[in-house]
């Protein structure tokens, strides 16, 4: 069951629409589910009704029950803006005009009144609009639901021009113990609403009356049909995890499988089934593959064991009669029996040569037209990888691991077992490159490299697979974008905004000291001297789109405050687009500390002093970067003792401020700046406070740079005019 908000209200209606169809695909229900979920409590608010919506469904239908309606709508007033007020009346007497809108609206003369509006006096009339009948309004909603269902590859069906997922068989529409006169026309086919259902295709074959709409649930179980998702995944799960148990092991309750197999029954029966011991030689991620992903099977592990280790045994879930659960589970056996069989001749046939022999074969698989062969991606990740390895200064040990684990990176999706079973590429190809003789990092790296899939947070562990990840999508990134084909709104067939993720959250995850600006511009020139492209769009593009990968992961995934993120990116400030892109360490860092010392009050105690500073400096003309006194400040304009003790305190900050960038240790800065927060009250407002903006062009542009030098310390930890005061 999938349930909208709540809401209370004192009613006692209670409506039932069911669309029964032809059985649906397990995608299209679960997506119709959460679809009806969000848009029918929507379009009630619309038309001032409310009630409690539940939505359920089957293979063979879709439902939503709404508890709590109201007869009729609530009435209403309205105000109506008719004729000015000088055509609808001379000499004090309605004019035709006032007459005429008077009987349009359904009132007398009399009931107008003139009122003064922003373009002069107009005529206007309080018009009490009845509700409408509740079942009036659901007769008209009723058909939006349901045709205005979205979904891939929906179809027609019969002579008419009706678009469903599958073809509609019969609706219910139960107002109370009352049938909802409805129809669904599709060409010459009319279906009209009943209160006729279907039960189960085989335990009940017989059709089922609901008499009224509150009891459709009972009703329906009483045909062997569970119509609410949540308690049949919940019976599936019980069962399942029930049988494993009594065979000695136990299951992983994959969410993706236990979704589709619930959207694939009404009434869940789980059967054990079991295979040749045999197969069990196969590499554990073959069976468990074939099993869940291919015949939607629950593989059951042996319990004890440190790895997971398979038993000669599975789950399936059975929409069928559960006395027949013997002939289920044979052919079940089969059908598993095959598919096993055929992993074992691809694996054996694979075996028969070394991984690197494969590599030929890549020049016969397009990665994009424009782009070449995966051969030819293979040799750019190659030179990519050695790019970071060398920006990282790494030996020539772990330098030829890296190499080597590049290039035989994809040598895998053109084995026998890859091209049947894409989803184990990858996890093979560390399989065959230990088989191969590789060296073992080299072939965990093979399977590294791909995470994280976007299944989860998993990212890669080896040096060798971090790099080699890296290198892997900053060359689909750079080649796909320098052809122009950059992700717009929701569209991004290449995933390249999960690639740039991937390489900000690798960087981050391994603590990798690259600069991301360098490699950018390094790959990117490589690309467009090749193919003839503009280098400065390009790397323009790549930065922006990095930016907003940043913006978004610090964010979500760091969960930073907003406007801290935009104080340690900047606004609009080349300065810090430019530092954040070439350490992303840095700006991680930076960003972290900025959300700890806000949760722990640290921040206020440095904020008012270098926020009031970093307004006035902007008055002046000083370098955002300039850090040291001596070099700007003239001592022999002060006049006030303040001056010289802010002055003071500023060439103490420059070693602070020093050690606080070279070790990012920025508990430093901030400590200095608090430090020297009472000689900047001090200059501000204390006994020889100074007149900042000063007659004196000379005097103020010292103050303003004595300022500005507080700006410029707080710079290093951020832009400090972008955060907001406790927020």
């Amino acid at each position: 069951m999938i349930k909208a908000k709540n809401i209370t209200q004192s009613a006692d209606l209670t409506f039932l629409l069911e669309v029964g169809t032809e059985e649906l695909p397990a995608s299209f229900l679960s997506n119709a589910l959460l679809q009806w979920q969000e848009r029918i409590p929507q379009s009630l608010t619309a038309n001032s009704l409310k009630g409690d919506v539940e939505v359920f469904g089957t293979p063979r239908r879709l439902a939503v029950l709404i508890k709590g309606l109201p007869s009729q709508q609530p009435n209403r007033e309205e105000e109506i803006k008719g004729p000015p007020a000088s055509a609808a009346f001379k000499d004090g007497q309605p004019t035709p005009a006032a007459i005429g809108f008077a009987k349009k609206q359904g009132v007398e003369v009399e009931a107008l009144s003139v009122r003064p509006t922003d373009k002069g006096d107009f005529v206007f009339v309080q018009k009490r609009i009845p509700g409408r009948p509740v079942a009036e309004i659901l007769t008209e909603l009723v058909p939006q639901w349901i045709w205005g269902l979205e979904g891939k590859r929906l179809m027609r069906w019969g002579d008419g021009d009706a678009r469903f997922s599958r073809p509609i068989r019969w609706l219910i529409a139960l107002l109370d113990d009352k049938v909802l006169p409805l129809e669904l026309v599709n060409g010459s086919e009319t279906i009209h609403s009943d209160r006729l259902t279907q039960g189960h295709r085989i335990l009940h074959p017989e059709a089922v009356t609901i008499a009224q709409a509150a009891d459709y649930l009972t009703t329906l179980k009483e045909a062997c049909v569970t119509v609410d998702p949540e308690e049949r995944a919940n019976l599936i799960t019980e069962q399942v995890n029930t049988l494993a148990e009594n065979l000695g092991g136990y299951t992983v309750i994959y969410p993706d499988l236990l979704e589709e197999v619930t959207h694939l029954v009404e009434y869940p029966s789980a059967v054990v089934g079991k295979f040749e011991p045999e197969f069990l030689e196969l590499p554990t991620e073959v069976v468990t593959e074939v099993m869940v992903t291919h015949q939607r099977y629950f593989p059951i592990f042996k319990s004890g064991s440190l790895q997971q280790e398979l038993l000669p045994n599975f789950i399936t879930i059975s929409n069928a009669d559960p006395q027949k659960s013997d002939i289920v589970a044979v052919g079940n056996e089969r059908v598993i029996r095959a598919r096993l069989a055929d992993g074992r001749f691809f694996y054996e046939t694979d075996l028969t040569k070394p991984l690197e022999s494969f590599l030929p074969k890549l020049e016969t698989v397009t990665f994009q037209e424009e782009l070449g062969s995966l051969r030819i991606k293979v040799d750019r990740v190659v030179k990519i990888a050695e790019q970071i390895t060398n920006q990282l200064r790494l030996g020539a040990n772990q330098s030829e691991k890296i190499h080597r684990a590049a290039l035989l990176c994809k040598a895998d999706l053109v084995t026998q077992m890859v091209f049947e079973f894409p989803e184990l590429q990858g996890i093979m190809g560390e399989k065959y490159a230990l088989a191969s003789g590789e060296d073992s990092e080299v072939a965990k790296a093979i399977f590294q490299h791909y995470l994280p899939t976007g299944a989860g947070d998993i990212l890669p562990e080896t040096l060798t697979g971090q790099i080699v990840g890296l290198a892997d999508r900053l060359d689909t990134l750079v080649s796909i974008f320098g052809l122009g084909l950059i992700p717009s709104g929701s569209s991004d067939p290449f995933a390249l905004r999960r690639a740039a993720n991937a390489v900000v959250k690798i960087t981050w995850f391994a603590n990798l000291a690259i600069n991301l600006d360098d490699l950018l511009l390094q790959i990117a020139t490589d690309f467009t001297a090749k193919y003839h492209k503009d280098l400065t769009s390009l790397t323009a593009a790549l930065q922006e789109f990095f930016l907003q990968r940043i913006r978004t992961l610090l964010q979500e995934e760091k969960q930073i405050d907003y406007d801290l993120v935009n104080a340690v990116l900047g606004e609009n400030d080349p300065e810090y687009t430019e530092r954040a892109l070439k350490d992303l360490l840095d700006v991680r860092d930076r960003a972290l500390y900025l959300q700890e010392i806000r949760n722990n009050g640290t921040l206020n105690s440095i904020y008012e002093t270098v926020n009031r500073s970093t307004r006035l400096a902007s008055f002046g003309d000083l370098d955002p970067i300039q850090l040291q006194p001596t070099a700007i400040i003239q001592k022999e304009l002060f006049q006030k003792p303040s001056e010289v003790v802010l002055y003071n305190a500023l060439v103490d900050l420059v070693p602070e401020t020093q050690a606080a960038q070279q070790t990012r240790n920025y508990q430093l800065l901030v400590a200095a700046l608090a430090k020297i927060a009472p000689s900047v009250s001090n200059f501000f407002d204390g006994a020889d406070s100074v007149l900042v903006m000063d007659p004196d062009p000379e005097i103020k542009r010292n103050r303003l740079h004595l300022l500005g030098l507080v700006r410029n310390h707080a710079r290093v930890l951020a832009d400090f005019g972008a955060i907001v005061k406790n927020l």
